[in-house]
């Protein structure tokens, strides 16, 4: 599934190419793909219809394009989900799902979602330029200026549930998905089963640096690809897979310490780790029950 710089990487190439344009048609060719639209597939495309693209924004894993109205775009990738910028010339990809005809872009493209597994999709967002109230409950990415670290490490800290489960709790953090949190935690030398409320504020505050500098290291190298699923909006894969520590490489050596990486099931994924640079947590010690005495 993209995670935030893969879909950081889509919007700014949004931003480099349909600012300004204007949505002359709406073509919906699967109508799963616009499910979360209580208009349908006709009220949708008329949404949209003649309506200026005004920004490219994104909260966590959500995209969504301020339109000249106040409404918005909002899309989200899912799995498999692609924003691609064509000329409108090209054959359709094979899970094209949506098409919009754009005039005043760049070269006079248009903006296609493709989509193979179509766990992704569209909707139009009444009143949502400046943010979704869809996406509103989502917290702050580590990579926004207005993440507050503080109330991060209040929050985790009160937690028992296992760090990596909450550094993927949307509420809590967004953005950061399973590569990024294994890539994070193997930085910081921390097992993704250890207790929010057993690791200090430092620790905390260590972790996130991790997973800014590894997400903003992504970012540089227009994210992770393992597969076609995950392109830019001209179709290009990301590289950022060959520098990856943890994440996918079961049985190699850690590059710190050279124990092999294992892989253990997690949430119905996969979490990697070294397990010797990030030791298992001890299990809490159960109290038995106070047992009165008789009289």
């Amino acid at each position: 599934m993209p995670e935030l710089p893969e879909v950081e990487v889509v919007r700014a190439g949004l931003e480099r190419h349909v600012l300004g344009a204007t949505i002359t048609r709406v073509e919906v060719l699967h109508e799963r793909s616009v499910r979360r639209d209580p208009r349908g597939p006709t009220g949708f495309a008329e949404a949209l219809t003649g309506r200026r693209i005004e920004a490219a924004r994104r909260r966590g894993k959500y995209l969504w394009l301020p339109l000249d109205n106040g409404d918005a775009l909002l899309g989200h990738l899912g799995m498999s989900g692609q924003l691609l910028v064509q000329p409108p010339i090209l054959p359709p990809e094979r899970h094209l799902r949506v098409r919009l005809d754009l005039d005043g872009s760049a070269g006079g493209r248009g903006l296609r979602f493709v989509d193979q597994r179509m766990f992704g999709g569209l909707s139009v967002s009444a009143g949502g330029a400046e943010l979704p109230a869809e996406i509103a409950h989502i917290a702050r990415d580590p990579l926004d200026p207005l993440f507050d670290d503080a109330e991060f490490v209040r929050r985790a800290r009160r937690r028992t549930a296992g760090v990596k489960r909450l550094l993927l709790d949307q509420g809590l953090v967004s953005g950061i998905g399973n590569i990024y949190a294994d890539e994070a935690l193997w930085r910081a030398r921390i097992h993704g089963d250890r207790p929010g409320d057993r690791l200090s504020g430092p620790q905390l505050r260590r972790l996130l640096g991790h997973a800014r500098e590894v997400m903003s290291e992504a970012l540089g190298q227009g994210g992770t690809s393992f597969d076609s699923l995950y392109v830019n909006v001209n179709g290009e894969s990301g590289y950022f897979d060959r520098s990856l520590h943890a994440y996918g490489r079961e049985q190699e050596p850690c590059d710190r310490c050279g124990t092999p990486i294992r892989r253990i099931a997690f949430m119905n994924r996969s979490s990697y780790f070294c397990p010797t640079c990030q030791p298992a947590p001890r299990r809490r010690r159960s109290v038995p029950p106070v047992v009165p005495l008789a009289d």
